[in-house]
C-alpha cells in the first residue's frame, strides 16, 4: 500500500514540475520575442532610443505568484484615468481581485477600459499595481498585468510573472496610465518585469 501510494505521488510530483517547467519555458520564450521586438525592431523604439538600452530585465519565474484569486465585483464610477500627458482616458472599477501569496493577503482594483469597445475585450480586465520594488528596481509609475475573466465565473487567475511595463517605461513619447494610490502595496512582489537595463553611455 505504501509502495502505491509513493508511486502515486512520485507521479504527481513530476507531472507538477512538467507542468512548471512547461509553463517557465513558454514564458521565458514570449519575453525573448518581446524583447527582441522592443530591441530589434522600430516597432516600439526608434534607432536612438534602442542605443539607450542593453537589455529587458525580469525576475526569476516563480510559479507561486501565479495565483487563483477571486473577483469581488464592485462597480465603481466612471473617472479618468491619469497618464504620463495630458491624455485622460475613461477607466471604471470593475472589482476587486482578492489575492493571498504566502501569509500575505491583499487586494488589487481591476479596471475595465471604456474606450475598448470590441467583443474581445468583453471579458478583459486591466490591473495596474505598485509595489515596493518601485522606483529602485521596477518602474516607478507601476507595472500592468492583463486579466481574463471567464464567463459565470468570479475565480480569476493573476499571474504577477507576467507583470509587464508600459512603453513609458522604454520612451518619454508615449502616454501610459498611472497606478492609482488603491493599487499601490507596501510589500515587494518580486515577479515580472523589473526596469531594463541601460547602456552604459546612457547611465
Amino acid at each position: 500500500m505504501r509502495s502505491l501510494i509513493f508511486i502515486a505521488a512520485l507521479f504527481s510530483s513530476t507531472l507538477a514540475f512538467s507542468q512548471d517547467s512547461a509553463y517557465s519555458d513558454s514564458l521565458t520564450e514570449a519575453r525573448q520575442k518581446f524583447a527582441d521586438k522592443v530591441l530589434n525592431t522600430d516597432y516600439i523604439l526608434n534607432g536612438m532610443e534602442q542605443k539607450g538600452l542593453d537589455t529587458l530585465s525580469y525576475f526569476p519565474v516563480d510559479t507561486t505568484w501565479r495565483i487563483k484569486s477571486r473577483l469581488i465585483r464592485d462597480k465603481g464610477k466612471r473617472f479618468e484615468m491619469p497618464t504620463s500627458t495630458d491624455r485622460t482616458p475613461k477607466y471604471r472599477r470593475f472589482g476587486w481581485l482578492c489575492i493571498t501569496h504566502g501569509d500575505t493577503t491583499f487586494r488589487l482594483a481591476a479596471y475595465k477600459n471604456l474606450e475598448l469597445k470590441g467583443k474581445e475585450y468583453k471579458y478583459y480586465l486591466f490591473v495596474p499595481f505598485k509595489d515596493a520594488n518601485a522606483p529602485k528596481t521596477t518602474y516607478g509609475a507601476g507595472r500592468y498585468i492583463d486579466v481574463y475573466r471567464k464567463r459565470g465565473s468570479d475565480d480569476v487567475i493573476v499571474d504577477f510573472n507576467t507583470a509587464y511595463n508600459p512603453y513609458c517605461a522604454y520612451s518619454h513619447r508615449y502616454s501610459c496610465p498611472i497606478t492609482p494610490s488603491e493599487n499601490h502595496v507596501d510589500f515587494k512582489i518580486n515577479a515580472g518585469e523589473k526596469l531594463p537595463v541601460q547602456e552604459k553611455q546612457f547611465r
